[in-house]
């Protein structure tokens, strides 16, 4: 059986983006819309030899309303589904009470839980880390699904060394989820 991750967080903070990047795919839609994202969106990634799957969320809302109340319950049943968690937040946007709800909900879980802070590029990772810190999940690690730490390649590289920079981004990222 394969390992499964659930990409979880409030709406809007570049779960289908981080989706895209462990898959190697773009078959979440990404825009900067909240609630794009609706029903689970499963995908196979793989790390090295070892293959998992990732399950994209629309996210967790405290009080509901309407569509908003299925998508909560898909990402409810999302969590159920998953052996380990990946808990979105935004870096830019700071520590929420939105985050605050979402991370007791998946304290109430009882499943590993790794807190990542998306959109952290151009930060410095200890200052955006600090307020996290508070949730109890550990070492928040700041990421940026939508741009890569490494540097792209020269103008002159091959698209092999483009290629291996997305699967370098992919484990990478990968590895922290599945870590203990």
């Amino acid at each position: 059986m394969l390992p499964v991750i659930a990409l979880v967080g409030r709406p809007n903070v570049g779960k289908s983006t981080l989706f895209n990047v462990l898959t190697g795919t773009r078959d979440a839609i990404v825009a900067d819309v909240p609630g794009l994202t609706r029903d689970r969106q499963y995908g196979f990634g793989r790390l090295g030899p070892v293959p998992y799957v990732v399950i994209d969320t629309g996210g967790l809302i405290e009080n509901p309303r309407g569509i908003e109340a299925q998508m909560r319950a898909q990402t409810q049943r999302a969590v159920e589904e998953a052996d380990r968690l990946i808990f979105i937040a935004d870096a830019r946007a700071g520590l929420s009470p939105q985050d605050q709800f979402v991370a007791r909900e998946l304290r109430r879980s009882g499943k590993p839980v790794t807190l990542a802070l998306n959109k952290a590029e151009g930060l410095d990772a200890d200052m955006v880390a600090a307020d996290f810190h508070a949730l109890g999940f550990g070492e928040p690690l700041a990421v940026s699904a939508s741009r890569p730490r490494a540097k792209k390649p020269a103008p002159s590289a091959s698209p092999s060394s483009a290629d291996r920079t997305s699967a370098s981004r992919r484990s990478s990222i990968a590895c922290w989820a599945r870590s203990a």
